[in-house]
């Protein structure tokens, strides 16, 4: 994240989604108790993580990075806004604890949905909030839920969703880093505006 807000050279939003080149860690969910996966995008991949980290029945979250044009990039690559890639979270979770919809419910509530250029401070494409299904079923309620947001908000919807791709993981200082660099991470957030902008949106306050 980059302290000062940043501001794209792109006059729009764009994602180059890596159709068809899903990994072997994003199938879709699994019966029998397996684990499953879903992959969200909600600006700064540290608050997302933390968000959903909290939830009951995932597993493990992992940053990084989604969509794009080229293969396994940096972090320095994807914040410069040059790669089409966002910043994202894979999620891990067990589909007898927590269903896709609640995943869906934490990431609304933790995302400004009406912001097309970025999130928060954080200004860009490579910021956009996003989900990526990995299948009917996720787009059916990926957007069924976009939909009730709508109407909730009487706003319309910036958020895309658009089908799963290549996600590759950020460096391993960026895992875990509300855990690992508590001080940094709590002056970032609160700097960013990110929780006064979330209450805003969703509070009216």
């Amino acid at each position: 994240m980059q302290w000062s807000t940043r501001r794209s050279r792109a006059a729009a939003v764009m994602l180059t989604i890596l159709a068809g080149a899903t990994a072997s860690v994003m199938a879709a969910p699994a019966a029998d108790g397996k684990p499953a996966t879903a992959v969200f995008a909600g600006g700064c991949f540290w608050c997302l993580e933390q968000a959903l980290d909290a939830v009951r029945g995932v597993v493990s979250t992992t940053s990084g990075f989604t969509g794009g044009k080229i293969a396994k990039p940096t972090y320095e690559e994807v914040s410069a806004g040059n790669t089409g890639h966002v910043e994202a979270v894979q999620v891990v979770y067990d589909p007898s604890q927590v269903g896709y919809a609640d995943l869906l419910k934490v990431f609304w509530r933790n995302v400004d949905p009406v912001d097309g250029g970025g999130q928060f401070c954080d200004r860009g494409s490579q910021y956009q909030s996003a989900i990526f299904f990995q299948s009917t079923e996720e787009r059916r309620l990926a957007e069924r839920s976009r939909d009730e947001v709508a109407r909730d908000l009487h706003a319309k919807i910036a958020t895309l969703i658009t089908p799963a791709g290549e996600f590759y993981a950020a460096e391993d200082h960026h895992q875990d880093y509300y855990k690992k660099n508590p001080a940094r991470y709590k002056f970032y957030k609160w700097n960013c505006g990110r929780e006064r902008r979330l209450k805003k949106v969703w509070e009216g306050s």
